[in-house]
């Protein structure tokens, strides 16, 4: 596909972009090109900065340096309504059309003039808008309100008012997410479309799978940076980029086999599914844990980990069923489910900033005995022990790190049955990381407790557990054991 674009001039030029919010520099020194008929595909995990990328592109956000040449023009810093003129698009990722209206007006609207002399449209809009919208799949939706639409029609809006202006470049942001297997193999069937039609397209993902298959080329982004980029097979095999995915060298550490082998396990997940809105989050998911068991769902940003966790303790609706120990959790409070032995710690903590750490602590043994809760957080302190220099300090005077330790800390002190940890090494340094890798390893070795881990980071997850499940797009996609994931699945995680 390359080859016959290497003597077409370029239609998009990126150089040396960059953009501070504060002190903080969230892309630094970011440059590609872009030819007609040519998708490009930015990745990245969240937070690498490649959404700001590309709203600099778009004139959303003011670059600080750099230029983005269009066509031979800087429209680097100009107005977004002028740079869509100019002839770049932009499909949003949050479906945004004008709810009273139907799906032939929302499109009509997008192709009126900008002049505010010519606020009636041409008699040919109707004309071109229904083109447009057979062009996307909205033919047959045309006097709908968005209201009435599935989730992938609501897209499909934003990619008819993206081409109402004939485009040069199209930029696509986060194109697959919420959308099923079969719409995931439609939307890439019109990104294709953008190419046969002569369009450049930027598509803006952190699941390097689904894009791998689109793009011409890719860019891998980390904390602002370009990390990789070549074809999507070069940038995937790319040991940076793996190590930022999977954090490093996927290895096992198993150890003997679990007492607890047969019988009922203590929490089933039974075709759970889980809807915001009009998006599927998570579809069909059916897992189990034993007890003892220490348990890894594993899969990149986005793919439903937070969901089906907030999901088995209560806090969303969903279809599907959670058997907690024999039982049924159908009818309970977030409070009921954590009182009878589910208790989350959240990737965003949520301690309480103003408390100590001691207060922190002594709230989530709140229920217990006097004696026992003494007892409980004597031994945290040692799991912990530089919570026990911190014990007056306020929690949001510590570090990152020791924030993530109190967090854990405190499920702990409400004594689970199941404790559930959501990334927990989000943002951690190297040497937070080993120190919270020995405690979950004493944990494991020392206690009885159950354990179900979320992890984008494969290779600090894979020491910690006896079985991993794999989830992508709100589907388990495997399962297994640690020591098969990297022959089975190591070089389709990405």
């Amino acid at each position: 596909m390359e080859g016959s674009h290497v003597m077409a001039k370029n239609v998009l030029e990126v150089e040396h972009l960059q953009k501070r919010f504060g002190g903080l520099v969230a892309v630094k020194d970011i440059g590609f090109t872009l030819k007609a008929g040519e998708i490009l595909g930015l990745i990245g995990p969240n937070g690498s900065g490649k959404s700001t990328v590309m709203k600099m592109v778009m004139g959303i956000e003011k670059p600080n340096a750099g230029r983005v040449v269009l066509d031979g023009t800087d429209i680097a810093g100009w107005p977004t309504a002028k740079i869509a003129h100019q002839g770049i698009g932009l499909v949003f990722q949050h479906s945004r059309p004008l709810h009273r209206q139907t799906v032939l007006e929302n499109i009509k609207l997008a192709l009126l003039p900008d002049s505010l002399l010519r606020l009636v449209a041409d008699p040919s809009h109707d004309e071109r808008a229904r083109a447009i919208a057979d062009r996307v799949g909205l033919g047959g939706v045309l006097d709908r309100l968005p209201s009435t639409l599935p989730f992938a029609d609501l897209r499909r809006i934003e990619m008819a008012k993206a081409l109402a202006r004939e485009p040069k470049v199209v930029l696509v942001d986060e194109p697959f997410a919420g959308l099923t297997p079969r719409e995931v193999a439609d939307f890439s069937a019109l990104i294709h479309g953008f190419r046969e039609e002569g369009r450049a397209v930027l598509l803006v993902d952190h699941n390097v799978k689904s894009v791998a298959a689109l793009v011409d080329r890719a860019l891998a982004m980390y904390l602002g940076e370009e990390i990789a980029s070549g074809t999507a097979e070069e940038v995937t095999r790319n040991e940076t980029v793996r190590k930022v995915y999977m954090g490093g060298e996927i290895a096992a550490h198993p150890r003997p086999d679990l007492v607890q082998t047969s019988g009922s396990p203590l929490m089933q997940v039974k075709d759970l599914s889980v809807r915001y809105g009009k998006a599927q989050a998570l579809e069909g998911v059916t897992l189990d844990v034993r007890e003892g068991e220490f348990v890894s769902v594993v899969g990149l940003n986005g793919a439903g980990k937070s969901t089906l966790f907030n999901a088995i303790s209560g806090l969303l609706p969903k279809s599907g069923e959670v058997v907690w120990d024999g039982a049924p959790t159908t009818g309970r409070s977030v409070a009921q489910i954590a009182r009878g032995g589910i208790v989350q710690c959240p990737e965003t903590r949520e301690l309480f900033g103003y408390m100590s750490v001691r207060e922190n602590l002594d709230l989530g043994g709140a229920h217990l005995e006097e004696a026992e809760r003494t007892a409980q957080l004597e031994s945290l302190l040692e799991l912990f022990p530089r919570l026990r220099d911190r014990a007056k300090q306020a929690a949001n005077t510590l570090s990152g790190g020791e924030q993530q330790m109190l967090a854990i800390a405190r499920a702990l002190m409400m004594k689970p049955r199941l404790l559930i940890l959501d990334e927990p090494t989000l943002g951690l340094a190297p040497v937070i990381l080993d120190q919270l890798s020995q405690a979950l390893h004493r944990l494991r070795d020392t206690t009885g407790i159950t354990v179900l881990l979320g992890e984008q980071n494969v290779t600090f997850a894979l020491p910690h557990s006896d079985r991993i499940y794999v989830l992508q797009h709100g589907h388990i996609v495997w399962e297994g054991k640690p020591d098969a994931f990297g022959a089975e699945m190591g070089d389709q995680y990405l």
